[in-house]
Order: structure tokens, then C-alpha cells, then sequence
């Protein structure tokens, strides 16, 4: 690699950095996927065949790229958690906390909203109960702003049972919880599955920890690049 080329580099960093400060909204997130978009932007730019300004210019669109998806991802967090009476929680002990029935959270690659069954179905049932209805209806609000996000809504179940029953109830409700968001005009791209009791967060052992893997969790997604697996993530 060329002096030339790693000063081009070096360059296009500092222009990242700058773009970044004004782009910024305090948070990690924003700045993460300006770094990351000013890194992609240069590589391209130098594969291209460009030096210098072309490598700078590649790593200030991927910093404003970048950037912007950091912004979106970390608006709507704080929206939706705002919403819900609720702040932005990325502690990953927080699942394992029994008062702990809704959790949103950012991890830099997308919004993660977890509410567990409790809250959300009677026992053995699919139909929302009339406050979880109101929070998803509240979600579905938010996400008109943001009609570009991808909607992944996943249902889990504990491993009492027949799996593919719970495979069927867990897939009932991550469809009710769905068609609860379009109820408010939404018009995301989305998706649903049902886990049964596939990925547990904590071992089946107890009824405490039942208590715990029994849950809904909407993800929200900037692209498809990101989509994850929610039955093994």
C-alpha cells in the first residue's frame, strides 16, 4: 500500500470525524455507523481505482451512510421506548430480570422490543389483552416515521408442551402482535415466526425461568443486511 494511499486513508478518517460531529446525536450508535460507513466508503473508493480525493470523498458518503443509519436506529429507540413509558435499556442481564416484562433495546444494528406473555396474552391464547393491544398500537405509531424499517415479529413459548403445538401458539401470537402494528396504517415490509421454545433465555427449570422465555419481541431492522434469526440469536 502506497504513502499516498494510506494518507488518503488517514484523510478520509478525519472528514468521517467531522461529518460525524455534525451528524451526531450524542450517541454511540451514530457515531459507530459513521466510523463504519467512512471505513466502507474509503475501501470502495480505493478499490475503485481512485486515490486521494476519491478515497476521501468514498469514506464522506459512507460517513454520512452510515450516520444516518445510527441516527435513524437510535430515534427510534428513544421513540418507541419514550412511548411506551419506558427508556432505551442495552443491559443484556435485563432479560434475565423477572421485573423486567418490556425491554427496548439498540445494539448499533437494530431495535430490539421485548415484552413478556404476561403482559401481553391470557394463558394458553393468542388474543392481546386490551394494555397490550394499546402498546403495540403505540409501536405501530411510531413506526409510521419510519416506513423504511424492516418488522420482524418473533413468539416464544417455554418447553412445556408438544413443540410444534407451542411452534403453533408462538407463531399465533407473533401474528396477532403484527397485525396489531398494521392496524395503525404502517406500511413496513415485515415478517413473523414462531420459535416454540427454541432459544430460551434461561435454561427451562424452573417456573421462574418459564416465566422468563415466555415473550414476543418485535426487531426492527434499517435493511435486510442485518436480519438475524430471531429462533437462534
Amino acid at each position: 500500500m502506497s504513502l499516498k494511499y494510506m494518507k488518503s486513508i488517514l484523510s478520509a478518517g478525519v472528514v468521517s470525524v467531522m461529518i460525524g460531529g455534525c451528524a451526531s446525536t450524542g450517541t454511540s450508535n451514530t457515531t459507530d455507523g459513521v466510523v463504519t460507513g467512512s471505513l466502507a466508503g474509503a475501501a470502495i473508493g480505493g478499490l475503485a481505482g481512485g486515490a486521494g480525493r476519491s478515497v476521501a470523498i468514498g469514506a464522506a458518503v459512507g460517513a454520512l451512510a452510515g450516520g444516518a443509519i445510527g441516527y435513524s436506529l437510535d430515534q427510534q429507540a428513544n421513540d418507541i421506548a419514550k412511548s411506551l413509558g419506558t427508556g432505551v435499556n442495552n443491559d443484556p442481564l435485563a432479560y434475565m430480570d423477572p421485573n423486567q416484562d418490556l425491554i427496548v433495546s439498540n445494539n448499533g444494528k437494530f431495535v430490539r422490543i421485548m415484552f413478556r406473555e404476561r403482559m401481553m396474552f391470557p394463558t394458553d391464547s393468542a388474543i392481546l389483552t386490551s394494555s397490550a393491544s394499546r402498546n403495540v398500537g403505540k409501536v405501530g405509531r411510531i413506526l409510521q416515521r419510519y416506513p423504511d424499517t424492516i418488522v420482524h415479529v418473533a413468539g416464544f413459548t417455554d418447553n412445556r408442551g408438544d413443540y410444534n403445538y407451542n411452534r403453533k401458539l408462538s407463531t399465533k401470537r407473533a401474528e396477532t402482535v403484527s397485525k396489531r402494528l398494521y392496524r395503525e396504517h404502517i406500511n413496513n415490509r415485515s415478517y413473523t415466526v414462531g420459535c416454540s421454545y427454541d432459544n430460551p433465555i434461561v435454561p427451562n427449570n424452573t417456573e421462574k425461568n418459564m416465566a422468563l422465555n415466555r415473550r414476543v419481541e418485535i426487531f426492527l431492522y434499517p435493511n435486510n443486511n442485518v436480519r438475524v434469526d430471531p429462533c437462534r440469536y
